[in-house]
């Protein structure tokens, strides 16, 4: 198994898809330097604005699409590839091959996670009136990983049943749906809005973006277990039907 990822890994060298993992944390260095241009000379803006912005933006926006558009392209390059022939012609299951992409793809959100760590603290030293707490952007940001990791074997199985358009598309309408659900009782079915609504308690920002007042229900912290424990259950549920979908499926 660890030779099958090393051997899908090694198909994202210099490609525009291990690039996509790190424009998305830039935008936010950016938008700092864009700030920068327009902000009166000697003011800054609140820490926690910085904050409130990014982590409603990053779930909301750039980790639905990303991830739908990651998988696309991983799709898209099996097919231009020969659509899996050489890789089937081997003594290896189809189950491992598809365990691995997936493996693979998530080693990647978590390069961009990292990433959006690093280039929110350059962007909070940019524009801020203080110092951005670290543990906190390191938490969301990993909270977050894990709040999407089942965003990777859907995206990947629509990927590969229907095409890149189809993955995007998917990707657009979760994004809509998850930030409906997540303010609602009903959060928990909607995948897309996991984590968002762990950002509620952690950065106190309502999935709409507008910073939650003291008291909100939204700010429980009980959220959170449900929410990786959704995730992983999900991520693992989906990953291995997608897997028995792929190994029945025909070859053309």
């Amino acid at each position: 198994m660890l030779n099958l990822v090393q051997a899908e890994h090694m198909k994202y060298k210099r490609s525009f898809a291990q690039k996509l993992v790190f424009i998305g944390p830039l935008f936010f260095v950016v938008f700092a330097l864009v700030a920068l241009l327009y902000l009166p000379e000697g003011q800054s803006i609140p820490g926690q604005l910085l904050l409130t912005m990014v982590f409603n933006w990053w779930p909301f926006i750039f980790v639905p699409l990303g991830t739908a558009l990651l998988c696309a392209l991983s799709e898209q390059r099996e097919r231009k590839a020969g659509n899996y022939r050489a890789l089937l012609t081997r003594e290896v299951h189809p189950l491992q091959l598809w365990l691995g992409k997936i493996a693979v793809l998530a080693y990647y959100l978590l390069l961009s996670s990292l990433g959006l760590i690093i280039t929110v603290l350059l962007a909070g030293l940019l524009i801020t009136d203080g110092q951005l707490p670290v543990w906190k952007i390191s938490y969301a940001s990993l909270l977050i990983w894990l709040a999407s990791l089942g965003f990777i074997p859907l995206q990947l199985f629509i990927a590969a049943w229907k095409g890149m358009a189809a993955s995007i598309g998917a990707g657009l309408t979760g994004l809509f749906a998850g930030v409906l659900a997540a303010p609602g009782p009903y959060w928990m079915l909607v995948p897309w809005s996991w984590p968002l609504r762990l950002m509620c308690p952690v950065i106190g920002v309502h999935p709409n973006g507008v910073s939650l007042q003291s008291g909100d229900p939204l700010l429980s912290h009980t959220v959170i277990p449900t929410g990786i424990l959704l995730s992983l259950l999900f991520c693992g549920a989906t990953a291995w039907l997608g897997g028995i979908w792929f190994s029945r499926r025909e070859v053309k």
